[in-house]
């Protein structure tokens, strides 16, 4: 009757660990076509003439809120002006 519990736990345990593998998967699989269409639209961008380079640094500081970026820049424009490059 034991050994038949411990069967049974280790069945439930490897179906809920293939269920988890099988979902992270999936989440690789959408997370690989959302990048892919970024790349896209990215490739959009470039082609109507913006410099993606510059839009990718605009989307990374719009991820921050605004005393995050001011810190970031006061601290850009202080090292800028310590090597001369104002």
């Amino acid at each position: 009757m034991a050994d038949e519990i411990t069967e049974t736990s280790q069945t439930v345990a490897a179906g809920q660990l293939r269920a988890f593998i099988e979902r992270v998967e999936r989440l690789e699989e959408e997370k690989q076509t959302i990048a892919d269409d970024i790349k896209e639209v990215f490739a959009e961008m470039k082609g109507t003439g913006f410099d993606t380079k510059a839009v990718r640094t605009i989307i990374r500081l719009r991820k921050k809120d605004q005393a995050e970026r001011q810190e970031e820049e006061a601290i850009l424009d202080l090292y800028k002006a310590a090597l001369g490059m104002e």
